[in-house]
């Protein structure tokens, strides 16, 4: 009897090796953001404040990139998700990078032109002869370029401000027009009784209604560890979905882990994201294919990548099956 329970408690140990970890301990990942945290993040928070990532069994780290690149980071293994953008992904794919995005966080691109009102911009005509206040993306130029060039517009009229980073600081005193997160600048200028013109870039040109931002991960990464992405993503579609019915509640998780951040303008960015994280989409977190092989096309017209993109390789909703 002895030697058969001996026996027994052998092979369980041998199990329990075999695992790599005893059981009930939790995965250890880290998910980098793409900057500072913001409303855009407020899933991450959620489902790390109401256990969905422990439910799921892992222990999820939030991190800030720092000085580095997010994409880099997750790249080279560092972290294992990140925060990131459509047109990185495009453009590390094109460069032999294997990012690849899993999840849209957003469904349509809430960024756009902004103006104070007083500036009399109203179109991308009014463009010309005005200052805009750059904040140095690669595709940004171009984007700016493409539509004012169907608007009839001379996009060498316009003189290019770099290193604009903070709207409120700097419109109207060193950008007449500057490139902004509706969700984030422009709530917090209604906020704050600043009037403002916007012009939505999805309503100029539908090839610019892309995913941004995006969650990614490594080609390496998802080869070897499916099981994590998934239910990394499960915990994080709950955080999301939570959002969408109590954006009140979510912003407070938001505001207990990032107590810096302006407490109005959190409310208010999560209560006009609520209805755009999802949007029409039959799930959280859905990438549709027309909307990565049109921006693709897009970049490669531009020559913003080298050659055009195979985009069944740059995202998935594999991890993501409702």
């Amino acid at each position: 009897m002895k030697q058969i329970i001996l026996a027994i408690s052998l092979l369980l140990l041998l199990s329990i090796l075999g695992c790599g970890k005893s059981p009930g301990t939790l995965e250890k990942i880290s998910v980098t953001l793409d900057w500072t945290p913001n409303t855009n993040h407020t899933g991450l928070y959620v489902a790390q404040e109401l256990g969905y990532f422990t439910e799921a069994g892992l222990d999820v780290e939030i991190l800030q990139p720092g000085q580095s690149i997010t994409d880099q980071i997750v790249a080279t293994g560092k972290s294992q998700f990140g925060v990131s953008y459509q047109e990185n992904v495009i453009r590390a794919r094109s460069e032999g990078i294997p990012l690849i995005s899993i999840a849209a966080v957003i469904q349509h691109n809430t960024s756009g032109f902004a103006s104070l009102k007083e500036a009399g911009i109203t179109s991308v005509k009014d463009f010309e002869g005005k200052r805009y206040g750059s904040w140095d993306s690669p595709s940004e130029l171009a984007i700016l370029s493409n539509v004012m060039q169907a608007a009839n517009a001379d996009v060498n009229k316009v003189k290019v401000i770099s290193g604009i980073y903070d709207f409120f600081s700097t419109i109207g005193k060193d950008a007449d027009f500057e490139w902004i997160y509706y969700g984030w600048d422009g709530v917090i200028a209604a906020q704050r009784g600043v009037e403002i013109n916007y012009i939505p870039l999805k309503d100029l040109n539908p090839v610019f209604d892309y995913y941004t931002p995006v969650l990614i991960s490594s080609e390496d990464y998802l080869k070897d560890n499916p099981d994590t992405a998934r239910k990394f993503l499960s915990a994080v579609k709950k955080g999301y979905e939570y959002c969408i019915l109590y954006p009140d509640k979510a912003a407070d998780i938001l505001l207990k882990h990032v107590p810096e951040l302006n407490n109005q303008q959190v409310q208010a960015s999560v209560q006009y994201l609520c209805a755009q994280y999802q949007a029409e989409a039959a799930y959280w977190g859905l990438q549709e294919p027309e909307v990565w092989q049109s921006f693709a096309n897009w970049m490669s017209d531009e020559k913003l990548i080298s050659a055009p993109l195979n985009i069944d390789q740059a995202y998935t909703n594999e991890y993501l099956l409702p």
